[in-house]
């Protein structure tokens, strides 16, 4: 097979292929075989008879169909595999010369990764952050315990921080007088003093009660979420139906025993403290494999195609609609929100995008460099420890299914590809 590579642009490669006898007589000999098993011919069994019979009872033009769309794939994947393409589309494939069984050439155009330079990662170094639990961090997730165990009890007094209140509540812009959607709510519980609403909002609630009606302007902040309500002046006029006066258990060794199997409030408190370790110390891990993957990235160069970019800003839309759906938002909805147009939203995940499949390129990088991989063993141990975490039968047999093994031993490499990095960074 004579291979022959032109390059059109960074990411898009022209292939010219010219197929050797060898590998059109071992293609023939395999359509021949695949076309025996439908061909009777008296005397012999079907599929056995000798392939020079079969040849001669086939329909030809068939044959040679089938031969050629045969030999043009295997062609191209032993071309890909000895140029060492990564393509990212399917090729826009065209038979330049075809003499059935005897010559054929093919030309074969394609989007793939380019050239990948990678800096010398062994030389990048990071040092991790260290992880701390502090008393208040302790004390913020009893309180948030002791508020899921509150009673609340209907009172005729004022409103008090620390009380719930419900509230019908409407903002408009504060020069305009122009209503602002999702400025509204009705019936929305209300918990004073949680800092859960918009900086301000809680504090003038505070001294209102049952019937009134209380109108006031809030300034958002500069920094606030949603792009068209930054620095924004609203007013609010807000009602409230039902102040309702929060009664929190003791914290002490018998409401410990109502969270878990805990004898005493102290350990209730180790126990906290010790999830919270571990989720910061996940959170921090996290935040230092980005860091460090950024790095790297910032001080290599890849080609990535198009292509690639835009599929990954899919996935990222496609994840933030879904999260937008369960708010019971719609896109538009979200997009007015943010201020922005479709357009403006896809070119806002675009950095992100190139940097995922950036880092996605380098992690499969390092691993063909470093001759990372993941045995057999390996993979087996981790299906079946993820196998336990389930009784579920059905759930079981899923992580057999081979799509799914497949993602388990790309997590797995990824993992390990990571590891092997860290361990440059962190090395003196």
């Amino acid at each position: 097979m004579q291979v022959s590579k032109e390059k059109l642009s960074p990411t898009s490669f022209k292939l010219t292929l010219v197929a050797d006898q060898k590998l059109l007589d071992a293609v023939k000999q395999k359509v021949l075989k695949h076309l025996a098993e439908h061909v009777k011919l008296q005397g012999f069994r079907q599929g056995k008879a000798p392939m020079e019979l079969v040849e001669k009872n086939v329909d030809q033009t068939v044959l040679q169909r089938e031969f050629l769309e045969e030999a043009v794939n295997e062609l191209y994947v032993s071309a890909v595999e000895q140029e060492k393409l990564r393509p990212v589309s399917q090729p826009q494939v065209n038979v330049t010369k075809f003499v059935p069984f005897t010559t054929l050439e093919v030309t074969a155009e394609v989007e793939a990764v380019g050239d990948i330079k990678l800096t010398d990662y062994t030389k990048i170094k990071l040092t991790p952050s260290t992880v701390v639990v502090t008393d208040k961090d302790v004390d913020d997730v009893v309180h948030n315990l002791q508020l899921r165990a509150a009673t609340k009890e209907e009172v005729k007094r004022a409103a008090e921080d620390g009380d719930e209140v419900w509230i019908d509540f409407a903002g408009v812009d504060a020069k305009t007088k122009e209503a602002i959607p999702g400025a509204d709510g009705k019936e929305y519980p209300l918990l004073l003093g949680s800092k859960t609403f918009i900086p301000g909002f809680e504090d003038e609630l505070v001294g209102v009660k049952a019937g009134e009606t209380k109108e006031f302007t809030i300034t958002f902040p500069k920094d606030y979420g949603v792009k068209t309500l930054q620095s924004r002046k609203v007013t609010f006029t807000v009602t409230v139906s039902k102040v309702q006066k929060v009664v929190e258990p003791k914290a002490d060794d018998a409401f410990a025993a109502t969270i878990g199997p805990f004898k005493t409030f102290k350990e209730l408190r180790e126990d906290i403290r010790k999830q919270l370790q571990a989720e910061k110390q996940n959170e921090a891990d996290r935040e230092f494999d980005n860091q460090l993957l950024e790095k790297i990235a910032e001080k290599s160069q890849i080609d990535i195609p198009a292509v690639l970019v835009e599929d990954e800003i899919d996935r990222i839309e496609a994840q933030e609609k879904q999260n937008t759906a369960y708010r019971g938002q719609t896109w538009q909805e979200h997009l007015d929100a943010e201020g922005v147009t479709e357009e403006e939203h896809r070119e806002k995940n675009r950095a992100g995008a190139e940097l995922r499949v950036k880092a996605g390129l380098i992690l499969g990088e390092v691993a063909d460099k470093e001759g990372i991989e993941v045995s057999p063993a390996e993979l087996e141990m981790r299906l079946q420890l993820l196998k336990g975490q389930y009784q579920d039968a059905a759930m079981q047999a899923e992580l057999d299914k081979p799509e799914n093994v497949r993602d388990i031993a790309s997590r797995l490499l990824t993992e390990k590809t990571l590891d092997k990095l860290k361990s440059y960074a962190q090395s003196k």
